[in-house]
């Protein structure tokens, strides 16, 4: 008798460490102050002091997925290439002008006006750690 050699199943892996929250949709710029200060908590709860490249990723309900981290004085969205059809809304709801790639880097007081733009698209956010944001900014980079 030979040993066989399955493939990995999904079985086999390890649980997400987050997981998808559905999104309920943020109306108001007080609404959107609470949730940043929820999602703060939670990053100060679930991410360790070593860990980098955290933040959020916004699915949208659409199609398409964009990473966010915020810092002192900046937002980083990482917009994947299924979501490109939103950059119409972020410059709208920003003032930005597109990058020539996926990586927008806007003002930190843009963000109350950011989320309250993208609010009736999401569809879910989960946390993450280790995204390469801007992998040039080793601040930025896992």
């Amino acid at each position: 008798m030979t040993d066989s050699i399955t493939p990995d199943t999904e079985a086999d892996q390890p649980a997400p460490r987050f997981r998808p929250v559905p999104w309920t949709a943020l109306e108001t710029p007080q609404d959107v102050e609470l949730w940043i200060d929820q999602h703060n908590q939670s990053l100060q709860e679930h991410i360790g002091p070593q860990e980098t490249g955290y933040g959020v990723c916004f699915t949208l309900a659409v199609g398409g997925s964009i990473a966010m981290q915020t810092t002192g004085d900046a937002i980083f969205l990482d917009v994947d290439l299924d979501a490109e059809w939103v950059a119409p809304l972020l410059t709208a709801a920003t003032g930005a002008q597109p990058p020539a790639g996926r990586l927008w880097v806007l003002p930190e007081d843009r963000l109350v006006q950011l989320v309250l733009g993208l609010s009736p698209l999401i569809a879910t956010t989960t946390l993450i750690v280790g995204h390469r944001f801007g992998s040039r900014n080793p601040k930025m980079a896992a």
